[in-house]
């Protein structure tokens, strides 16, 4: 069969992958494309974006597995790429172009066009970018959340609960955009000026939330409850939710460009750079709160309905309890650099088969991929003398 196979130009069969070879577009947003942006936007509007040289690694990565694959910049241009293009599949690294849900609009223009993609759906990603509403969802699931208000105009009143000093940054934006050393408030007047601040650079409602002084951690994850079925490495995944979670990695900034707060400038240092906060994997902590923190970050995950890849981050309270901060539901994918790659390099996990999973995992939602049939797990010898 593999004989034929061969002559045919297909690719034989190893683990459950598809006969044949997908075309694989990689959909980013390139750092430099400030000409697709509005000529007001500050000076951090970009941080979200990708340099090429991780797009080039992703596709490295997804080529080693017979796949063949194309980079197409997510700008205004995609649905006439896409259209002219015709990928099988694609792997969406894509942040979009601006207003409330930019990372929804590619998937939800892959959805229109019914082309097969990876990761969170529509939903999910147009909710975790904004992160007054994923608190509301995570404070309705009694998830732990520090009391928060999110600012529109600027002079609402202050919420009895909310005792400074507190933490002010857009309320719809990731990678640390709008945070800096003066995000951390003291007193009523410098809220007022950071809230003013933010409403009139970020254009965009304040989030504003009780200061939490404790350590900072991030947990990512990949999977979901079949994963077991479609993965390239089932042997990762967790039988009862199907969830592989990484290793707790702990966020010293106290040695940052700005000491105590995970801003844009110090996620923007190389790792091991002066003034780069200091990355522990896993962290050095006891093991109840690495569980602990492993389990929130996969009920914060379910809560918004995301699928298949996310990171979640953690901090510390003053009393040493854990309070979720925010959800990326498309976490950075820069070898040796971004968090979710250090979780799993920590774990011995090659980059390679990180992509690899991610991309199968959205491949199987769209029948792409066969799926795997699972042995019935095996009775212990004690369940089944009780039985």
């Amino acid at each position: 069969m593999n004989e034929s196979l061969e002559k045919e130009g297909e690719k034989p069969p190893s683990h459950n992958a598809p006969r044949k070879p997908w075309f694989v577009a990689v959909l980013a947003n390139i750092k430099g494309e400030k000409s697709e942006l509005p000529p007001d936007v500050p000076a951090d509007a970009l941080a979200d974006y990708d340099h090429i040289e991780t797009i080039q690694a992703i596709q490295a990565a997804i080529e080693t597995d017979g796949h063949k694959t194309v980079f197409i910049p997510a700008d205004r241009n995609l649905p006439y790429t896409l259209q002219e293009i015709k990928p099988e599949i694609c792997f969406n690294m894509a942040e979009g172009l601006g207003g409330d849900a930019r990372e929804a609009q590619v998937p939800a223009l892959l959805e229109m066009l019914r082309i097969p993609y990876t990761g969170s759906r529509v939903m999910a990603n147009a909710i975790s970018l904004d992160k007054t509403l994923t608190k509301r969802i995570w404070r309705d699931r009694r998830l732990p959340v520090a009391p928060f208000q999110e600012f529109i105009i600027g002079d609402e009143s202050l919420r009895p609960e909310l005792r400074f000093p507190l933490f002010v940054k857009p309320a719809r934006e990731g990678t640390g955009m709008g945070v800096d050393a003066k995000a951390v408030v003291a007193n009523e007047a410098e809220l007022r000026e950071r809230v003013k601040y933010i409403l009139a650079v970020y254009k965009q409602p304040a989030l504003v939330e009780t200061f939490l002084s404790g350590r900072e951690f991030t947990v990512g994850l990949i999977g979901r409850w079949d994963s077991k079925k479609y993965s390239r490495h089932p042997e990762w995944y967790d039988e009862k939710h199907g969830y592989h979670v990484f290793p707790a990695l702990e966020l010293d900034s106290s040695r940052s460009v700005t000491p105590g707060v995970y801003s844009n400038a110090a996620k923007s240092k190389e790792v091991g750079e002066d003034g780069a906060p200091g990355y522990t994997c896993p962290a050095d902590i006891k093991p109840e709160l690495a569980r602990k923190l492993q389990h929130l970050a996969v009920r914060a995950h379910m809560a918004i309905k995301a699928i298949d890849v996310s990171r979640t981050d953690i901090r510390l309270n003053a009393e040493g309890e854990p309070m979720l901060i925010e959800l990326n539901s498309l976490p950075g994918l820069t070898p040796g650099y971004s968090d979710l790659c250090l979780e799993a390099q920590a774990e011995g996990i090659a980059y390679q088969d990180l992509i690899l999973d991610i991309l199968y995992l959205g491949a199987s939602r769209w029948g792409m991929v066969e799926a795997r049939e699972l042995s019935p797990p095996v009775k212990s010898s004690v369940a089944a003398r009780t039985k």
